[in-house]
Formats: structure tokens, C-alpha cells, sequence
């Protein structure tokens, strides 16, 4: 089987990128010449696929100072945001965001050097960490995600999470209703309130509840696990197995890119 290489640019991903891109700030006053934006984009996507420091990021890529400067003007301009966004727009367009069953749920990472949105993680021995609350469709598409201390309960972090949609949610309807997964963490009146008040049919369950009741209610189909299979796919880029940005909006973009690549990458899947 070929080695893949998961940080490469194909050029059908970058025809997507570059529209994208934040236009470069002036330098009348002359100076080197801009690395180009392909080459740094590449260069970002080699560290979060990599896991790699920046200071350690091969030279043919480009000087680690300078992609790291492209990376940090590209999020004050939300580009990657704005990536992902775009990603979201072209699925929903050609395959269609399965908006029918989403799930929610939070993931805890650690954060040895972050500062804002960590905390001490409970399951890690108090050390500092930080949690990903994340909303996928049905699919396992990303639609939602925010950042918080890992000792945030994941029913704080709900409201949240629905709200930072970065699609138009369409309205639900009797016809066309949106059913919402939770695990049993989130079993409590105000988490029903809240899904029912965002009309949001909710379905929370245990594992083994899920378990018992596909054995015994015929074509029952579990579907909480999507969720889990959305932070698997994301963890695929080692950037973000721990997180080492000390700035919170530094992570959020690494983020936002891996949800944008794997966007593009089902919809070359699906041609």
C-alpha cells in the first residue's frame, strides 16, 4: 500500500483556498520578496498534519518565523474560519448537510503552555487542559465547535456550541425535524429547555442504553457514536493532540483548517 502524505496541497484543494486568501499588506517601501501563499499555506498544513514545532519545520517549506507570521495574519483576518465556512457552503451545495440527526459532545485534550480556555482536567490528574465541544451532522460533518477549560461540564458548554453555527441552520419543520444525540451527561431539565426551546427533538442515552435498545427494537439505528468518529477524524491532524498554542485563537484556527480539510477531502470522495 502507498505511504500517504495527508499534509500535501493537492491543486483542486488550493483552487479552493485561494480565493480565500487575505489580500498582502502593502510594502511600497520595498523589502525581500513575500513567500508565496501557496508555499506558506502548505507549510501551515504540513505542522498541523505533523504535529511538528515551528521552530523544527523544514527549511525548503519556507523560514518557520515566516509561516508563523502568515499563519497569525491570516487568523486576525479569519481566514480559516472563512475556510471552513466555505467548505460547509460547497458540501451542503453538492452532497447536502444531513441536518436530520446531529450529536454533540466534548473532547478533553491537554494544554501544557495555553493560558485562556484551560483548566484543570479531571481526568488527567488536575494537570491543565482544554476541551473541544463540538456539533457534527449526521454525517460526522463539523458544523460547530468552541473551546473552554477542561474542567468546563460539557451542559455549559452546550448553548454555546449550538450557537456558533458557521452555516444557516435550516428552520425545523414536522416534516423535516432536527434530532439532537447527547450522552447521558447531559441528562437535565435545562438541557431538554434549551434543545426544545431551539426545536431540537432530544435524544440522550448511555452507551448501554443504546446498546439495548438496538437489540431489541427492530432497525433501530445508534447514532451518538457519529459525534465520537468526528473527533477521530480530527485527532488525525497531531497538532491537535495536545495543544500547544498558548493563545486560544491560535488553536481555534489549527482547528478550523482541520475541519475545512476534511471538508474538501469528502468531497473528493464523493466527486
Amino acid at each position: 500500500m502507498p505511504r500517504t502524505r495527508p499534509w500535501e496541497v493537492t491543486d483542486e484543494f488550493w483552487e479552493q483556498v485561494r480565493p480565500l486568501i487575505p489580500p498582502a499588506p502593502s510594502h511600497a517601501k520595498g523589502g525581500r520578496p513575500r513567500l508565496s501563499d501557496r508555499r506558506a499555506f502548505e507549510a501551515i498544513v504540513y505542522v498541523l498534519r505533523t504535529g511538528i514545532q515551528w521552530n523544527a519545520l523544514p527549511r525548503e517549506l519556507g523560514a518557520s518565523s515566516t509561516v508563523h507570521d502568515r499563519f497569525q495574519e491570516w487568523e486576525r483576518a479569519g481566514f480559516f474560519q472563512a475556510l471552513w465556512q466555505a467548505g460547509l457552503n460547497e458540501y451542503d451545495d453538492l452532497i447536502g448537510i444531513h441536518w436530520e440527526w446531529q450529536a454533540a459532545d466534548g473532547v478533553m485534550t491537554k494544554a501544557p503552555f495555553g493560558n485562556a480556555a484551560t483548566g484543570a482536567n479531571p481526568t488527567d490528574r488536575g494537570k491543565r487542559g482544554t476541551k473541544r465541544s463540538r456539533l457534527p451532522d449526521g454525517a460526522g460533518i463539523p458544523l460547530a465547535l468552541v473551546v473552554a477549560a477542561a474542567n468546563r461540564h460539557d451542559v455549559k458548554l452546550l448553548s454555546a456550541t449550538l450557537d456558533g453555527l458557521v452555516i444557516s441552520r435550516p428552520e425545523p419543520t414536522a416534516e423535516q425535524p432536527q434530532h439532537l444525540c447527547l450522552d447521558a451527561a447531559y441528562d437535565s431539565t435545562p438541557v431538554y429547555q434549551e434543545l426544545l426551546a431551539r426545536q431540537y427533538q432530544p435524544h440522550v442515552r448511555s452507551r448501554g442504553e443504546e446498546k439495548r435498545e438496538k437489540e431489541i427494537i427492530p432497525g433501530y439505528r445508534a447514532r451518538r457514536w457519529v459525534v465520537e468518529r468526528s473527533h477521530s477524524w480530527i485527532n488525525r491532524s497531531r497538532r491537535l493532540l495536545v495543544r500547544w498554542e498558548k493563545k486560544v485563537q491560535n488553536y481555534l484556527a489549527f482547528l478550523h483548517l482541520a475541519c475545512a480539510q476534511l471538508i474538501f477531502a469528502k468531497l473528493v470522495v464523493f466527486g
